[in-house]
């Protein structure tokens, strides 16, 4: 039986939909339905979406709101909320002007007063205050640095948190006296509370020191007066805040299967922690592909379908247009080259990977052939990170638009 592209489409609508965050804020909030003096903080690239769900909840009981989230992943305005969408993965202007309006909102409030956080990722660029003595431009410089390097998530916020006022718990302070009840969806590996958007109402557990190993790991090359910023510590306790911690990418990986189960494949989930290099990711998961194909006696019987969730990194050493989920794609295209019945998705779950307007990338058999075919090769698009553009001439990337959720990534590989 031929395997059909449009098992891969119905994956990835419905699996996106199960992680969509409207129940699990619902869930949190329908037990606290009572607060009086209700003001809502929404931010992330999820920040629309569960601000819609608060605001179905509570109404007119919302003195005001203010929603801080990406370009393009607002819907329709809401009312008592302010929306403003701001610069991802790179802080711009907007990032600064919305968090000052969140500050100015939340510093006024008393012990009388009660703040919803819905925190999401995306937030580490979103939500910035420079702390003294640094300016945007620094850390744009510093976050352009560590993208390229292909410093992890978590390296990236060590740093952020030193350099801004409003992350690693120093949010929660601008807060205080009035309660939070923060509501963190989660887009890292591990679900630590204190690196998911860096952890603005969390305290936390990074050190200088770590912040400092990070920077020599890399080589980065940052001004005196930066240095010197990461080598102040952040608040290690923080007391006003109640954290609820939804979704992951461990969900995504298990709504992936349920569905492909669903269409008559045998689900095997090897993995939600993926974290190495986007490049060797597409090579590893084109392997495993492979030796399914040869049916031998120790691999997976076909029907099949192979779901490994994470987040890799990508090494920018070319000029070219990507993401992280299109590289995995374009290198296992290769790997699979030729190969009969074997589909590979690779998605990001908020609907941007990387700084395109696609999803990811979808690739069989053919995907390394069809480029041949028009003077491309798999190994010079990756080598100068320009996947998005080869891909896109053959029809192979996924465009979903804004999901509304943000939990990671998922590659899954189809066979029969």
């Amino acid at each position: 039986m031929k395997i059909e592209y449009r098992d891969a489409e119905m994956i990835i609508r419905n699996a996106i939909k199960d992680v969509l965050p409207d129940k699990a804020v619902r869930t949190v909030l329908n037990d606290r339905k009572n607060m009086e003096n209700v003001y809502v903080v929404a931010v992330g690239k999820a920040a629309w979406k569960m601000a819609y769900t608060c605001q179905e909840i509570f109404g007119n009981h919302i003195r005001k709101g203010i929603i801080l989230t990406k370009y393009g992943h607002a819907m329709e305005k809401l009312e008592n909320f302010e929306i403003i969408e701001a610069g991802h993965p790179i802080p711009d202007k907007n990032s600064i002007m919305g968090t000052q309006k969140i500050i100015e909102m939340v510093r006024k409030l008393t012990e009388k007063d009660n703040i919803i956080f819905l925190l999401s990722g995306g937030g580490s660029s979103l939500f910035e205050k420079p702390v003294q003595g640094i300016t945007l431009e620094d850390i744009q410089e510093v976050t352009q640095q560590c993208l390229q390097c292909g410093a992890s998530i978590t390296e990236i916020n060590t740093i952020r948190k030193r350099l801004s006022d409003v992350k690693g718990g120093k949010f929660a302070a601008y807060c205080a006296p009035a309660r939070i009840c923060a509501i963190v969806l989660s887009d890292i590996l591990g679900d630590k509370l204190d690196m998911i958007a860096s952890g603005p109402a969390y305290e936390d557990s990074s050190t200088c020191s770590e912040a400092i190993n990070i920077i020599n790991k890399y080589g980065l090359k940052l001004e005196e007066h930066i240095i010197s910023a990461l080598r102040k510590e952040t608040p290690k306790c923080v007391n006003n805040v109640e954290t609820f911690l939804t979704g992951s990418v461990s969900e995504f990986c298990r709504a992936a299967a349920k569905y492909a189960e669903e269409l008559g494949y045998k689900p095997y989930i090897l993995s939600d922690t993926l974290d190495c290099e986007a490049r060797e990711a597409g090579k590893f998961i084109a392997s495993i592909a492979r030796a399914v194909v040869g049916k031998n006696e120790y691999t997976l019987k076909t029907p099949c379908a192979v779901v490994v969730g994470g987040e890799t990194i990508v090494k920018v050493l070319g000029k070219g247009k990507g993401g992280r989920n299109q590289e995995i794609a374009l290198s296992a295209a290769e790997g699979i080259r030729g190969l009969e019945n074997v589909i590979i998705f690779a998605i990001s779950s908020d609907g941007t990977d990387g700084p395109t307007d696609a999803a990811g990338a979808i690739v069989d058999g053919m995907t390394a052939e069809n480029l041949d075919a028009l003077g491309l090769s798999c190994e010079d698009a990756l080598m100068n990170n320009d996947s998005y553009h080869a891909l896109d001439k053959i029809g192979c990337l996924i465009r979903t638009g804004a999901t509304g959720t943000n939990v990671n990534d998922i590659a899954v590989i189809l066979c029969k």
